[in-house]
């Protein structure tokens, strides 16, 4: 009785009304999850012993590691700060990172999605492509297969031999396992799993399902599995990625979606997945992220701070990034440092240093974002 119910209202409500009650539903489990104050700290660190720059976190001791993330990277150090008090010396560089928005915070969210817009051919799309890239598209493609399964054996070996060993390869003691009997569910019902051959070995698998949002489809890559004898050679993994990347494209394409998402990501300007994503066409976006922490920049040495540690933050809807100029670096060098940080789906880039840094730097910006639909505004901001 309890399914049969499940599914009449299934039917009553429209794809884009139940995308909005999950993330309301995932919005409320964050914050009634921060208002458990009682597992809150307060910690001082260094990401780094050498590190002129002092975080003082406020929340709860698990969302740590993910304030660690996405300053540091995904092998941030861990440089306590000698002292048991909890003020910061209003003379440090003190960035403040925190569960609760405070005044002049970024909101800084956990994770972006990289979608790539549809509705147009695959050669419009793959034009974007870096010419190795397509390249190597044309040579493998032809070597490797993508059927959907349903069989509970092959449900299980997926599970257990392509996506939890991968994971785990790739996110060590960070990786989010799927529940198993999630993926069995998106597997039978509301998603779908391919398998990955190569002739007739499985060598991967690709769990996806179908997402409306705003009465837009999109057809979500939820996760990639890979074979150890994949994953354990970085050469064979860049081709099979990418050739289970494009097959996913390929498919949403054909099937008439208006979006393919690429999948969750870092927030984080320089993490190398959301670079290697945004290389095959995807535009970031805040699709898929319910979790943020606040972030208050230093008082001195904002420029220089940002220049090591770029961020991504959203203000109201709409995603931001923000940047450093300091003095110091010449052109070429802050061309080299941000070569890769043209990110589609930006509402604005601001960028932080003195009224003389960067002017060459900020010509060359415009330029790079002049041939995207909505490219960017772009604001100075003076700092020290």
């Amino acid at each position: 009785m309890k399914q049969h119910l499940a599914a009449v209202a299934r039917r009553l409500i429209s794809p884009s009304t139940r995308y909005e009650i999950r993330l309301l539903a995932s919005q409320v489990r964050e914050v009634l999850g921060r208002a458990c104050v009682w597992r809150w700290e307060v910690a001082r660190f260094r990401l780094q012993q050498e590190s002129p720059y002092e975080i003082l976190y406020i929340g709860r001791k698990q969302q740590r590691e993910m304030a660690k993330l996405l300053i540091g990277g995904k092998a941030p150090g861990n440089a306590p700060v000698a002292g048991s008090s909890a003020e910061p010396d209003a003379s440090n560089h003190v960035v403040v990172v925190s569960e609760i928005p405070t005044t002049g915070a970024l909101s800084v969210p956990h994770y972006l999605s990289a979608v790539v817009p549809l509705g147009r051919t695959l050669d419009d799309i793959t034009a974007r492509y870096d010419s190795e890239l397509r390249r190597s598209i044309r040579k493998n493609r032809p070597l490797y297969q993508m059927r959907q399964t349903l069989s509970d054996e092959e449900i299980a070996m997926a599970d257990s031999q392509l996506l939890r060993p991968y994971a785990t390869a790739r996110q060590g003691i960070h990786a989010a396992q799927f529940p198993t009997d999630d993926v069995f569910r998106i597997a039978k019902s509301v998603g779908r799993l391919d398998l990955i051959t190569l002739g007739d070995e499985v060598i991967g698998c690709h769990l996806g399902c179908e997402v409306t949002r705003g009465g837009k489809r999109y057809w979500s890559t939820l996760r990639f599995g890979y074979s150890e004898a994949v994953f354990s050679d970085a050469k064979k993994l860049r081709e099979v990625n990418s050739i289970t990347t494009f097959m996913a494209l390929e498919w949403a394409l054909q099937h008439g979606f208006d979006y393919y998402d690429i999948g969750l990501c870092l927030a984080r300007p320089d993490d190398g997945l959301l670079k290697w994503k945004r290389r095959r066409g995807g535009d970031i976006d805040s699709l898929g992220n319910h979790a943020y922490l606040f972030v208050r920049l230093p008082k001195t040495g904002t420029a220089k701070f940002l220049w090591e540690t770029p961020m991504f933050a959203v203000e109201g809807d709409k995603l931001t990034l923000h940047l450093g100029l300091p003095d110091g670096p010449s052109d070429e060098e802050v061309a080299s440092r941000y070569h890769e940080m043209v990110f589609g789906g930006l509402h604005k880039i601001y960028l932080y240093g003195d009224k003389r840094s960067g002017e060459s730097f900020i010509e060359t910006l415009r330029t790079r974002y002049a041939n995207l639909q909505s490219p960017p505004t772009m604001e100075r901001i003076t700092s020290n």
